[in-house]
């Protein structure tokens, strides 16, 4: 069983740096930051998690310089992308910037991935909201492609490129390990299909329920299940250490390896310091 932080930063939040110096002295596994390259002033999409949008949603920082920076001051720590929108980059672009990222951590780097919930947003770069998950499926398999071969090529709708030549590969061989941060009823054939691992977001419908789909979908295409990495986020807010050690232990119990513990990006550098300490409180009555 593995704990990791999951959070964003912004100007205002402690820094990439002091979060993972902080993580790796605490025994924590690892550190995810999530994606956004903007919000749009004028949105009609609606916030997944209900509500309004959190206006620390238009300040996020770029995960890649992010972890990169956590990178030059740990050396155990794994770093996730919680979560890369594919449809958002040019596949090939992307590719290298795992790959260096890989590089540089030696072999760290998880690769946290989703299509995206905003269309306004995705539609300022050129991407239409419907063909999200088939370009984040092309998208993860080019980058393989170019990750795995000296004299890499793919063709596809949407993504196409003759052989290219692209360095560095990535340390960790074929690439890291793709953890998909989805829970739509599509999810756990996305997963068998193309990815490594599943990090949902703790209340997005029944887990133990999606566990089980992505054990059946693996058994349709031959592949063992026992290869997904099982992650969840637990997002909801954790208010004691009684009440956050009871809801892990449910999550263990389901089957899940990996529990990344939500710090708020909204709260102030003094108020994320004293959640630390909470988190760290509900780790050790964990273990």
């Amino acid at each position: 069983m593995e704990f990791g932080i999951f959070t964003t930063t912004t100007e205002t939040t402690l820094q990439p740096v002091e979060l993972a110096v902080w993580a790796e002295e605490h025994h924590f596994d690892s550190l995810f930051l999530g994606e956004h390259s903007h919000i749009p002033v004028s949105r009609e999409s609606p916030f997944p998690l209900g509500g309004d949008l959190p206006e620390y949603y238009s300040h996020f920082f770029d995960p890649f310089i992010g972890l990169a920076a956590a990178a030059s001051v740990t050396s155990t720590l794994k770093l996730g992308t919680g979560v890369v929108l594919i449809p958002e980059h040019n596949a090939i672009h992307l590719a290298k910037q795992v790959a260096c990222l890989d590089q540089v951590s030696g072999g760290r780097l998880l690769l946290g991935i989703g299509s995206g919930w905003n269309a306004e947003e995705m539609a300022n770069l050129g991407v239409a909201f419907d063909d999200r998950w088939k370009i984040t499926r092309e998208g993860v398999l080019a980058m393989r492609e170019i990750w795995t071969h000296d004299e890499a090529e793919f063709h596809g709708d949407f993504i196409d490129f003759d052989p290219i030549w692209c360095y560095p590969k990535p340390v960790q061989r074929g690439g890291p390990p793709i953890l998909l941060g989805a829970g739509s009823r599509w999810a756990p054939k996305r997963i068998a299909e193309y990815c490594d691992g599943w990090i949902p977001v703790d209340g997005w419908g029944d887990l133990g329920a999606g566990l089980e789909a992505i054990r059946i979908e693996c058994e349709k295409i031959g592949r063992p299940f026992s290869d997904i990495e099982h992650g969840v986020s637990a997002s909801y807010e954790l208010s004691t250490p009684d009440v956050g050690a009871e809801r892990i232990a449910e999550l263990i119990k389901m089957g899940f390896t990996r529990i990344l513990l939500n710090l708020d990006p909204g709260a102030s550098r003094d108020e994320q310091i004293k959640s630390l300490e909470g988190l760290e409180a509900i780790v050790k009555e964990i273990r």
